[in-house]
């Protein structure tokens, strides 16, 4: 027997409802629609989806109780996609539009002034242009910012401390990304703090990530920095691979990167953001205004340590940095 696909499924139920007598249909109080925009792939945002869908079911809201239609879109690393896709889904009869990052929300925000959007973001929202304010945003946005806190410069200082004798390391940034200059910006002082010359390479395709890893033994770079972006996390077990393989040590701020064979990561708690940022759809879905809800800080902070690619690349980790780990890995993480 053939199997049926989902969508022709999907489309045979809707065939069968509207054969429904009309009466029957009225009953029926309309489901509301939820999408999520995302310019990594469905891999990489396992963690962030999973906890968006847990913060809805905080509220009430879940696929198992048949009262929510929630799909997620993705760009699939490729910025340039956003503002055709957010304009796809600003023509949808949607309840909440919610995002994965700056990139989205901008997207989404100049398709649309009338949907709802609950963004999820590292760094300002005001800076962003999302916002005005964080107490009172108006308007149809608002969300969680995930605290900066240092975090950018911290990473630097904890590739310091793993290849103490560099004297020059790298930052990779996606030059599509409106966050990349403060990316720099922020990375430049902590540089130079550390008595380290900074290079910044720039990749916003596949390729560009293969060059700037060729780039790295002519700028003497003893190891590399990955500015946070979707097209970096939907590219991880390659930019992981091309680490190992160019011996570089490089930090970055998912988990998904240290789970795809990457030394270090340091950030943001993806779980515990994307999981406010589903109370807070579940809240505007029960009729609360986003002009209303503040946005809201994540400042829950991970460190991920790769053990066994340390060994691969020769590097000592110190028994004080593995104690403040949250977590170890010592084999290959199932993908």
């Amino acid at each position: 027997m053939k199997p049926i696909r989902r969508r022709n499924f999907i489309t045979l139920i809707g065939g069968v409802a509207a054969a429904w007598p009309c009466a029957v249909r009225a009953q029926q109080p309309a489901m509301p629609r939820v999408s999520f925009l995302s310019g990594g792939v469905p891999r990489t945002d396992l963690e962030a989806t999973r906890a968006f869908r847990q913060g809805l079911a905080q509220i009430g809201y879940s696929h198992n109780s048949h009262n929510l239609d929630v799909g997620f879109v993705w760009a699939w690393g490729d910025n340039d996609k956003l503002p055709e896709l957010a304009a796809d889904l600003a023509r949808r009869q949607l309840a909440v539009i919610a995002t994965a990052s700056v990139p989205e929300a901008l997207a989404v925000k100049a398709a649309t002034t009338t949907i709802p959007i609950v963004f999820t973001i590292e760094g300002d929202p005001i800076a962003a242009g999302l916002v005005p304010t964080l107490d009172h945003p108006g308007g149809n946005v608002t969300g969680v910012a995930i605290s900066k806190m240092e975090v950018g410069p911290k990473r630097l200082e904890l590739l310091h401390q793993v290849i103490p004798t560099a004297s020059a390391v790298a930052l990779l940034v996606n030059p599509t990304n409106p966050a990349a200059e403060s990316l720099v910006r922020d990375a430049q002082p902590a540089a130079r703090s550390l008595g380290l010359q900074l290079h910044v390479l720039k990749a916003s395709v596949a390729g560009d990530i293969d060059a700037a890893f060729a780039a790295l033994p002519g700028l003497q770079a003893g190891g590399l920095v990955i500015g946070s972006d979707p097209f970096f996390d939907s590219r991880s077990l390659h930019i992981a691979a091309l680490a190992l393989q160019h011996s570089v040590p490089a930090i970055y701020q998912h988990r998904v990167f240290t789970a795809a064979g990457g030394l270090i990561s340091y950030g943001a708690s993806l779980a515990d953001a994307f999981q406010l940022a589903g109370v807070y759809t579940g809240r505007i879905l029960n009729g609360e205004k986003p002009a209303d809800l503040p946005v809201q800080q994540s400042t829950k902070v991970e460190l991920l340590i790769n053990l066994k690619t340390a060994k691969a690349l020769g590097i000592a980790i110190t028994p004080d940095l593995l104690s403040r780990a949250d977590e170890v890995i010592y084999e290959d993480v199932p993908r």
